[in-house]
C-alpha cells in the first residue's frame, strides 16, 4: 500500500539532476555533489540527512515500524568524460534539449538519483510509510563500491530490500555477473637493448600469458548461468617497465577483466587462475609469474583511506522471488506495461548489498544502458517521467512483500 503524497514534481527532479551534472564528481571527488544532495534531502523534508565517514549521502524518512526498511540507492561518482570536444553537448552542461537530459551522469546516474530522491520525498508527509525509507547515494561505485561496502558494514542500516537506480530501461533487473580485475605479473632481468642475451625479457613471458588467457574461458570457465550467461575473462591492458624503449623490461603487468558468476569467492577465483597459468604457461629460464587482484589506494573526500581489492561477487534473485513479482506487478499497474525481468549486463553496488550481505536487491530505473560511459550519454525524459510516476507504487509494493521487520 502506497502512503505517498503528491509532493515534489518530476520537472523539479530533472532540474535538480541537471544541476548535479554541472558538478564534476569523479571517484574520490564527490564532495560538492554529496553536500548538495544532503542539502536537497533537508529541503525535501527527510527526517535525517547527512553524510557518513566515507562521504555517502544518506536520507531517512522514518516509518511507522510495521515493515523492514526499503533502501533506494544510486551513486555520486561518475566516470571521466574524456575530451569534451568529442561530445555533442557539453559533458558538464546538464542541457535539457530534444526530450533528453544530456551530459556525464545523465543516466549513469545523476538523473535516476534525482528521480529516486524526489520519489522518496513523496513519502515525507504526516502519514508515515510502513517502515523506514532510506535514500543512500554512495561514493566510489565506479571503482569497486567502497561506499556501499562501508555503508552496510558500518552504519547499522539493514534494509529489507534495496532498489538500485542503474539504468534498466523500465525493466526489473534481478542480478548481474560479478567483476574482478586481475594483474598477472611477469618478472625477468632488465638489460640494454643492444645486448639482449644478457637480459631476460619479461615481454617474452607476457606473450605466453596473453595466449593462455585467450584459452582460459574455454578450458576452465565453462560455468554458465541460464539467466546471467557465461563467465568471461579478457586481457585489457599491458604495462612494461622500465619504460625506455632502448631497455629490455624486467617487469610486465597484464591487466584482465573477469566477469564471474555468483557463488565464486575471491580466494577460489584467484586459485583457479593461478592453477591454470601454472599448467598452461611454460616460461623461459629466468622468468617468474605471479597473479593477484588489482589493489588500489582510495581516499574519500572526507579524508578516509583504504586499499581496495578489485573483486566484487555477482548475485541473482530468482524471477519468481516474491520481491521481484511484487516489483513487476507494481510497475505494470502504474505504467500499463509488464516490465521485463532480466539481469544487468554490467556490475552495480548490488555486488555488496546482495552478493555479500544477502539483502534482496533489484533495479528499476529509466535509461538505455548502452549509453553509459559514452560521449553521447543522455536520459530520455519520457521514460524518466514514467519511472518517476511508478516509484511510489513500487515502494509500497516492496513494503508489502518484505513484511514486518525491525527498522534500522
Amino acid at each position: 500500500m502506497s502512503h505517498a503524497r503528491p509532493g515534489p514534481t518530476f520537472d523539479a527532479a530533472i532540474a535538480f539532476a541537471a544541476e548535479l551534472i554541472r558538478i564534476p564528481s569523479p571517484p574520490g571527488g564527490e564532495e560538492r555533489v554529496a553536500l548538495r544532495v544532503v542539502e536537497e534531502l533537508e529541503r525535501l523534508g527527510f527526517d535525517e540527512a547527512r553524510t557518513d565517514e566515507v562521504g555517502n549521502a544518506i536520507g531517512i524518512i522514518r516509518g511507522a515500524g510495521r515493515a523492514a526498511p526499503v533502501m533506494l540507492s544510486c551513486h555520486l561518482d561518475v566516470v571521466d568524460p574524456g575530451d569534451p570536444a568529442g561530445w555533442e553537448r557539453p559533458p558538464y552542461g546538464g542541457d535539457v534539449l530534444d526530450g533528453h537530459l544530456h551530459g556525464r551522469g545523465a543516466m549513469d546516474i545523476k538523473g535516476p538519483l534525482a528521480i529516486q530522491t524526489y520519489a522518496a520525498a513523496r513519502y515525507a508527509g504526516p502519514a508515515r510509510p510502513p517502515g523506514d525509507l532510506i535514500v543512500a547515494h554512495t561514493v566510489f561505485e565506479e571503482r569497486g563500491g567502497w561506499g556501499m561496502a562501508h555503508l552496510l558494514a558500518s552504519s547499522g542500516l539493514r534494509p529489507g530490500v534495496v532498489v538500485i537506480g542503474e539504468a534498466t530501461g523500465g525493466d526489473i533487473c534481478i542480478g548481474h555477473r560479478g567483476r574482478a580485475e586481475l594483474e598477472i605479473e611477469v618478472r625477468g632481468v632488465a638489460g640494454h637493448a643492444s645486448a639482449p642475451d644478457r637480459a631476460r625479457n619479461a615481454l617474452d613471458g607476457a606473450a605466453l600469458v596473453l595466449d593462455a588467457l585467450r584459452r582460459l574461458p574455454g578450458a576452465r570457465l565453462r560455468a554458465e548461468d541460464p539467466v546471467l550467461g557465461r563467465s568471461s575473462l579478457v586481457a585489457t591492458g599491458i604495462d612494461a617497465t622500465p619504460a625506455s624503449r632502448n631497455v629490455i623490461p624486467d617487469r610486465v603487468v597484464i591487466a584482465a577483466d573477469w566477469r564471474v558468476l555468483p557463488g565464486l569467492s575471491a580466494e577460489a577465483g584467484l586459485a583457479l587462475v593461478r592453477d591454470f597459468l601454472d599448467e598452461a604457461v611454460r616460461l623461459p629460464a629466468g622468468l617468474t609469474l605471479s597473479v593477484a587482484y588489482t589493489r588500489e589506494h582510495q581516499r574519500s573526500w572526507t579524508g578516509r583511506d583504504t586499499t581496495w581489492e578489485m573483486f566484487g561477487p555477482g548475485f541473482l534473485l530468482q524471477p519468481d522471488d516474491p520481491v521481484v513479482l511484487a516489483a513487476a506487478g507494481a510497475v505494470e499497474s502504474a505504467t500499463g506495461r509488464r516490465p521485463g525481468i532480466r539481469p544487468w549486463g554490467f556490475a552495480t553496488d548490488g555486488r555488496h548489498s546482495c552478493g555479500e550481505h544477502g539483502i534482496p536487491t533489484l533495479g528499476y530505473a529509466p535509461g538505455d544502458e548502452s549509453l553509459a560511459h559514452t560521449n553521447t550519454e543522455r536520459l530520455e525524459l519520457a521514460g524518466a517521467r514514467v519511472a518517476f510516476d511508478a516509484y511510489p507504487a513500487l515502494i509500497g509494493a516492496l513494503y508489502d512483500a518484505i513484511g514486518p521487520g525491525s527498522d534500522g
